[in-house]
């Protein structure tokens, strides 16, 4: 007979593999992406195998929140770990760039259940005195995923195959299926509602329109093209239809009055500033390490490392301190410390040591890790159970949006500046190889390192330095918007008595 407590330890690692899985899965692909691209031939439109990922994970987050607020998590769980294992098995046999990213968007449906509805099953089956530990926990998850995405990923196409990319996720999946089938067992209290058909169908095409025009725009079509305006044009009218729908809607996808409370509106919108600011950070600090110190992009699953550690680390403080500190006031030395850390990377040069950076990615890591599962709590905190999963599923729908324009404008600006610097630097001699401003690497490779003349090597390396670190000055303006945002949040911390039952505490 298993006792309550080694059952609530297999539900946990359930919803741990299955957040495994979903946040590793993109770190792992983009490292195989390579490979993948040149058996497939489809070196014109491998954008699509990570974008038809991302716009079905984020369509699916509010739609499965709500879903699992009115019908139970556990059925969506198992959904979404079915639908996630399926498109990985289909995602092994594509034989073509266009199949792989159909079967990427099938993935990215399940994976858009998986996140969500694992960090609202937390705060349901645990009392609140223990929240904060599994917050942690499930935080510390994401930045895990980050290290040993890429190396894993890295292992299995050089030694294996790139198929098993995709297949390594059969075994987490069964397991985590296993636990949560035998050993979760779910409150039957839930309310029936209606399902607001109209509000999901304009919101996934919104997000659709806006995703693609963000990673099409400035690559395949120029930005003024009537292919990207019209994705714009789309974005504006679906998302102006969706917004009318929710505020008539009686059961509205996203709940617009869960923004009258602070705490939540607060912790969202700072969400949002904390996903641009990082992946700044995570794009361009390989690309730096890799085009000027010369790295190899074979290691380049190990370069963040030092970041991704530091923010495990904070990720489980912050969950531990949240039954100690208000949430605000976590996110105010969490703030504090990104600021820090991205203003140390807007000092680098190709002379900076490489510890040097290594201590400057420590710090950002420290800083940005709390946010992972300190703004999770902060959401979910003023909601009960018939509203866990939509905040939830809200507060990372908007993260990801974040982390979305994020690249797309810091990409924009790393481009604009490196190309203006090449054209000062080389003045009169042409232009430069197909590739140079849009992948720094193609050029700083080893192989075409080795053959440069130190001059030339010396003003391409000095002229990518100089627009990364443009692009981290610039990253600093949603890290002072995260900070300032923060004001907004209400005062409520976690606390707990015998009943085990959240209340707000306030000045």
């Amino acid at each position: 007979m298993v006792n309550k407590n080694s059952k609530l330890g297999f539900v946990v690692a359930g919803l741990l593999l299955g957040i495994l899985m979903a946040s590793m899965d993109n770190t792992i692909v983009v490292t195989a992406m390579g490979t993948i691209v040149g058996d497939l031939d489809g070196i014109d439109s491998f954008v699509w195998v990570v974008s038809a990922y991302m716009v079905a994970e984020m369509a699916g987050m509010p739609i499965f929140g709500k879903l699992s607020d009115m019908f139970g998590r556990k059925r969506f769980f198992i959904m979404g770990l079915i639908i996630f294992m399926l498109g990985s098995i289909l995602c092994a046999t594509a034989g073509s760039i266009t199949q792989l990213s159909i079967y990427r968007a099938i993935q990215g449906i399940g994976g858009g259940a998986l996140v969500p509805i694992a960090f609202t099953i937390v705060f349901d089956i645990f009392p609140p005195e223990k929240r904060g530990k599994m917050g942690g926990l499930f935080g510390a998850v994401f930045g895990l995923s980050s290290i040993f995405g890429p190396l894993i990923g890295a292992y299995i196409t050089d030694y294996i195959s790139w198929h098993w990319v995709f297949l390594i996720n059969l075994p987490l999946g069964i397991l985590a299926l296993v636990f949560v089938i035998v050993f979760y067992q779910e409150s039957k209290l839930h309310v029936q509602q209606k399902i607001d058909w109209w509000g999901a169908i304009t919101l996934v095409g919104a997000v659709v329109c806006l995703m693609f025009a963000l990673e099409l725009g400035g690559k395949k079509y120029d930005w003024d093209s009537s292919t990207i305006i019209s994705l714009f044009a789309g974005f504006v009218v679906l998302a102006s239809i969706f917004i009318l729908i929710e505020r008539k809607a009686s059961e509205p996808i996203i709940s617009f009055p869960m923004f009258q409370k602070r705490l939540f509106a607060g912790s969202t919108i700072v969400a949002l500033f904390y996903g641009a600011a990082f992946m700044a950070a995570t794009v361009y600090i390989p690309i730096f390490v890799q085009g000027v110190y010369g790295g190899s992009a074979t290691n380049s699953g190990l370069i963040l490392l030092p970041m991704m550690l530091g923010s495990v680390v904070t990720a489980q403080i912050g969950g531990f301190l949240t039954t100690k500190m208000r949430y605000r006031n976590i996110m105010f030395l969490s703030g504090a410390i990104m600021i820090i850390g991205i203003l140390l990377l807007t000092t680098l040069t190709p002379e900076t040591k490489r510890y040097m950076l290594t201590l400057y990615m420590i710090i950002l890591g420290l800083g940005v890790g709390f946010s992972f599962s300190v703004l999770q709590m902060a959401a979910i905190h003023s909601f009960g159970m018939e509203q866990r999963g939509s905040a939830t599923s809200t507060s990372n729908f908007v993260r990801s949006l974040g982390m979305t324009i994020g690249i797309t404008v810091f990409g924009m600006i790393q481009n604009h500046v490196f190309t203006n610097k090449m054209e000062v630097a080389f003045g009169n001699m042409g232009p430069m190889p197909t590739g140079t401003s849009i992948d720094p690497n193609a050029i700083l490779a080893a192989d075409a390192r080795s053959q440069m003349p130190a001059e030339i090597l010396e003003k391409i390396t000095t002229s990518l330095s100089s627009s990364i670190v443009q692009t981290f000055m610039w990253a600093l303006v949603p890290a002072v918007l995260a900070f300032i945002f923060i004001f907004l949040m209400s005062k409520e911390k976690m606390v707990y008595h015998t009943e085990s039952d959240v209340e707000m505490v306030k000045n």
